[in-house]
């Protein structure tokens, strides 16, 4: 989904068009997995570093995507963010990456460690392989934005983010279904702010 969510065509789509489409998923989804790294940048700086790191990068690249849509450019920044948006952003301000910014930040702040460290990993992750895995290889509609199979591979993701950190297979088990059913969600961008704050939040209700 969004940056990052799943969006699967109603009408056959062509070899070449479907290849480019997953082409700029993956770039997309590349740098959408890049979040996975603030727990491990938390744990050596602390939680209060690492949500000014977050802010900062997060008003450098709503600056920068300012300045694009007034016709100038910002080394690196603009042309990464022309090469990965989606056709619905042309014209406009490209949310994503500052939506998911925010919506690590929101778990860091709102749930201790462990339960916040999963939803970050169950937004790069679940959403990450959900959207590259529908788009690539998704044929059955569940709902209008989410594929059984881009459903399967979040779910497989989360549960196995979940097992290596708690090491409990029933509670990953519900998590993993939580974090499925946010991340199928026709909620464009939003999903960013919503799996890693719902996914820590059912964490916390379940292991405390």
């Amino acid at each position: 989904m969004a940056t990052e969510s799943i969006i699967r065509k109603t009408l056959p789509v062509g070899r070449t068009d479907r290849r480019t489409v997953v082409q700029k998923e993956l770039v997309r989804k590349s740098l959408h997995m890049l979040i996975a790294l603030v727990p491990g940048i938390a744990l050596s700086i602390g939680v209060f570093p690492t949500l000014l790191l977050l802010s900062a990068g997060v008003l450098f690249y709503s600056t920068a995507e300012y300045m694009r849509l007034s016709g100038r450019s910002v080394a690196l920044v603009t042309s990464i963010t022309v090469i990965a948006s989606r056709s619905r952003d042309e014209g406009h301000f490209v949310a994503g990456p500052v939506t998911l910014g925010v919506g690590a930040m929101l778990a860091l702040l709102l749930y201790p460690a462990p339960a916040a460290f999963l939803g970050i990993y169950a937004l790069a992750f679940g959403d990450g392989l959900a959207s590259l895995v529908g788009r690539a290889f998704g044929t059955v509609k569940l709902l209008p934005d989410a594929s059984l199979e881009g459903s399967l591979a979040c779910f497989v993701a989360v549960f196995a983010a979940a097992y290596s950190l708690f090491g409990r297979p029933v509670e990953a088990v519900v998590i993993a279904v939580g974090a499925t059913l946010l991340e199928a969600l026709p909620t464009d961008d939003l999903d960013n702010l919503l799996l890693p704050v719902g996914v820590a939040l059912l964490t916390t209700l379940l292991l405390g």
